[in-house]
């Protein structure tokens, strides 16, 4: 018997619905979920501020306080007066032992290659006694081992040691100079310009919190810490009789790195304390920076003013309190579950918040209840401050109903599936 072109085209149409129903029922079934939405709440905004005192410094010159942070980086706590660049004295010789450490580094525990001193260093030194200015004795053909040439440029900031110093490991000051300032430009010193190897130019600029990040470099390097009596880097056999005539008594528990006068910059002055840390926490590390402070007296009350005040201000503050919500997941079939902190954090407060949080959050289609799905992270001057985020209620799957009445957020969660 043969069909009817009617009924012929009945039975194609209705074949082509079952197949249809055969494919997209499973595809919608089994088929993957689009991910939540997540929303950043308010309370994820700055640090709280608990209205403690901030970290004073002086109004005279140029001034900062940057805490030393785990990585050896210097975080800013604080910068006062002139902001610009202004010449900056001998805390230039710190740039001078950084730049050539960083191509002819000293051994951890040894004093280095020996240098002779040469008739342009004696030349040099008689030069500066002429000037009255500082230096250690030298005479020509005397061995100095590199070791002992740092610590005479750092420790009795020797204008004719830091020439040496340049002299030997670049060839000549004015080469020095050329490659400390790419050395500076190399490691995001922007504001500091470098014109001789001893400070004693007023074209050696920079500013007081660029300063700190000088010091932060010199501090994380133990060999140059432990000339300063910071750290435990062992003494090594042979040195010379080296006078520690930068350090200065600006206050208790101060250790200067770099001290200086000269007709441009003023006293400058360069520190490093401590402050007692949080609960059982170890002492926190600060750096100090001056330049153009008119005389020792209104240094020294700006430094002890300076320190006091960042003990004070190192009061522990709640960072993240637990139960807190700091985003929102909502899920395209309506579930919807808020992302709250599973564990509170402290820090110290530092004279106030300021600090802005960042959430992370999984992608992620479901999950159960109390779930840890993301993190809340405050950079902190002390570091980085985090809890994880916990789901307040599930996100469950739909359910078949919603899975076959919502063809288009299921093909887009497929496709996005197989893009990642």
């Amino acid at each position: 018997m043969s069909l009817s072109p009617g009924r012929i085209v009945g039975i194609a149409v209705g074949a082509i619905a079952i197949l249809g129903i055969g494919v997209y029922g499973p595809a919608m079934l089994l088929g993957p979920l689009p991910a939540v939405s997540v929303t950043v709440a308010d309370s994820a905004g700055a640090a709280p501020d608990d209205g403690s005192a901030t970290v004073s410094l002086p109004a005279d010159g140029a001034s900062a306080m940057a805490l030393l942070a785990e990585d050896g980086a210097a975080t800013t706590l604080a910068v006062a007066g002139d902001a610009e660049p202004v010449p900056i004295g001998g805390a230039v010789k710190l740039v001078t032992v950084l730049a050539t450490l960083d191509s002819l580094p000293l051994p951890p525990d040894g004093a280095g290659p020996e240098i002779t001193i040469g008739p342009d260093d004696y030349t040099d030194y008689l030069r500066y006694v002429a000037e009255d200015t500082r230096t250690l004795p030298v005479l020509p053909g005397q061995k100095w081992t590199e070791r002992d040439v740092v610590r005479a440029t750092l420790l009795a900031s020797s204008n004719n040691h830091a020439d040496t110093l340049a002299r030997w490991a670049f060839g000549g000051v004015d080469p020095y100079v050329e490659a400390a300032n790419a050395w500076l430009a190399e490691n995001g010193f922007t504001a500091t310009t470098v014109a001789d190897a001893t400070g004693l130019s007023g074209d050696n600029v920079g500013t007081a919190e660029e300063l700190t990040r000088l010091a932060a470099l010199v501090l994380a390097d133990p060999s140059l810490a432990g000339m300063f009596g910071i750290g435990d880097a062992p003494a090594v056999a042979g040195e010379r009789d080296i006078p520690d005539v930068v350090d200065h008594p600006a206050g208790a528990g101060v250790r200067a790195l770099a001290r200086s006068y000269t007709d441009q910059a003023g006293v400058s002055f360069i520190y490093t304390t401590t402050v007692p840390g949080l609960d059982d926490q170890p002492p926190y590390r600060l750096i100090g920076a001056a330049s153009l402070m008119p005389d020792y007296e209104t240094l020294d009350a700006g430094v002890g003013t300076a320190v006091a005040s960042a003990a004070a201000s190192a009061v522990p503050v709640e960072v993240i309190t637990a139960g807190t919500p700091y985003a929102s997941v909502e899920a395209a079939w309506g579930d919807r579950a808020e992302l709250i902190a599973s564990v509170s954090r402290t820090d110290a407060s530092w004279g106030g918040g300021g600090a802005e949080a960042s959430v992370t959050v999984e992608n992620f289609t479901t999950a159960a209840s109390g779930s840890d799905v993301g993190r809340i992270t405050y950079a902190t001057a002390s570091g980085d401050v985090a809890s994880p985020l916990e789901l307040t209620s599930a996100i469950r799957d739909p359910g078949p109903i919603w899975r076959l009445t919502n063809p288009a957020a299921l093909i887009g969660a497929f496709v996005a599936d197989q893009q990642d």
